[in-house]
């Protein structure tokens, strides 16, 4: 068997776009999404999301398609891939992006959770309404302490994804870890590389990419945003930077205080995806930026011999 899909991971500002595009253009490959954030079409800049120029250069799939409005879930995007490893099985994908757990459902498979109705949804969130993360996560204790020692108190989201899932189902969310669904890529489809620059010159390109979104209108996606008043809690109003520059519009306080504390947020994320990497990606192949583009034409060389 032989991979059919090559998967780039890596922290954010690593470079993995840049080489996505490449890889494309000299394989004719699809690049789909594997970002959590990139999915929505409301931060085309805060999430550093392919240019327009970039996507015409090949195509790509899964990016800004989703409104802001909507919880995508990790289900929600196997689906979507689903259909697209369909669309032509002897063509080469890229798939990119630094969100571990879509990686990790990708080729371990999901947890079998049961599809939350949206009355179930829409009773636990406006229960919740008001309520601090620190109160929920007591809520939930209560309820699924298994579940509730996992996460973290100031982890609103999955706290309250836990709590819709025993509104809907009655059993805690603990009670389905166990149970997966079977991978949409066995081992043996695909190669995995994982882009890990050095620490420092990491930082440094994460402060040098949020002084350019501020220049190319992240400070207007932020204020669009804010117009709409959705819930705190969806995944798009806690995309980097976006709640600070929300606060710096609403007079909290300066832009560059705003800015300095998003830079801080995004070197910590990609600390923590170093952290995931370690733990949850080891088969994955880690390489400096410099060393991907080589590494990768590898993989898609050895796809490409023996597809018939």
């Amino acid at each position: 068997m032989t991979a059919r899909a090559l998967l780039i991971a890596g922290p954010t500002a690593s470079g993995k776009s840049a080489v996505a595009v490449a890889l494309a253009r000299q394989f004719g490959a699809t690049i789909v999404n594997a970002d959590s954030m990139q999915v929505y079409r409301d931060l085309r800049v805060l999430t550093a999301r392919p240019s327009e120029a970039d996507e015409r250069l090949a195509r790509h799939e899964l990016f800004g398609g989703v409104d802001g409005a909507q919880n995508f879930s990790v289900g929600r995007w196997l689906e979507a891939v689903r259909k697209i490893l369909g669309d032509d099985p002897n063509a080469p994908i890229l798939f990119v992006g630094g969100s571990g757990l879509y990686f990790r459902a990708l080729t371990q498979g999901l947890s079998a959770i049961p599809h939350v109705p949206e009355p179930a949804r829409a009773k636990t969130r406006a229960e919740a309404d008001g309520l601090g993360s620190e109160a929920l996560h007591e809520k939930l204790a209560e309820l699924d302490p298994l579940t509730a020692a996992r996460l973290r108190r100031s982890d609103r989201q999955r706290i309250l994804r836990a709590l819709e899932v025993l509104a809907a189902t009655g059993a805690p969310l603990a009670s389905f870890h166990g149970a997966r669904e079977p991978p949409l890529l066995r081992p043996g489809e695909w190669a995995g590389l994982f882009l890990a620059p050095e620490r420092e010159a990491l930082n440094a390109t994460i402060d040098r990419r949020f002084g350019a979104m501020l220049k190319d209108g992240a400070l207007d996606e932020a204020s669009a945003l804010a117009r709409r008043g959705l819930d705190p809690a969806l995944p798009v109003m806690r995309a980097h930077g976006v709640p600070h520059l929300i606060a710096h519009l609403a007079g909290a306080f300066p832009l560059d205080s705003a800015a300095e504390r998003a830079r801080n947020d995004t070197r910590r994320y990609a600390k923590r995806q170093f952290t995931w990497a370690r733990h949850q990606m080891p088969d994955f192949v880690w390489v400096g930026p410099d060393q991907a583009l080589e590494a990768g034409a590898r993989a898609l060389d050895r796809f490409r011999a023996t597809t018939p």
